[in-house]
């Protein structure tokens, strides 16, 4: 009766371990305002501003989609240092990082392309982008 009840205790902890152990993922896009070209947005599309700050938990994924026309080169400022891959992200593409480490991360998303270069209507000169990312322990 112990053998089985310990059984049945070890199934029960390895089928919870993954969902536990599974990282939050947080979603944002980068969209398209004519005031400043483009600012960090939430994932169904609500302007956030152009200088955001997040908070995560440690090993929580960011998921960055550019849904604005043009490209963005990223570039981390301050932190512990991040695997970002190819700086550059393309209009339709995602880019994820996962924030390993606890610490203040800050980074920058600035266009490649200007708003004349992209035929885009826009008030004023264009934002480059700044995120600003606490991850608690």
């Amino acid at each position: 009766m112990r053998k089985l009840a310990l059984i049945v205790l070890l199934t029960a902890v390895v089928a919870i371990a993954p969902a536990a152990a599974a990282s939050p993922t947080v979603r944002m896009t980068i969209m398209h305002v004519v005031q400043g070209c483009h600012v960090w947005g939430t994932n169904d599309s609500q302007p956030l501003g152009p200088k955001r700050k997040i908070s995560l938990a440690r090993g929580a994924k960011l998921v960055i989609r550019d849904n604005c026309t043009m490209s963005f080169d990223f570039s981390q400022i301050a932190g512990p240092k991040l695997k970002l891959g190819d700086p550059r992200t393309y209009p339709g593409t995602t880019r994820t990082i996962v924030f390993r480490k606890a610490g203040l991360y800050r980074l920058k998303a600035k266009n490649v392309e200007t708003s004349q270069q992209m035929g885009l209507q826009t008030l004023g000169p264009d934002n480059t982008l700044v995120l600003t990312v606490r991850v608690h322990k």
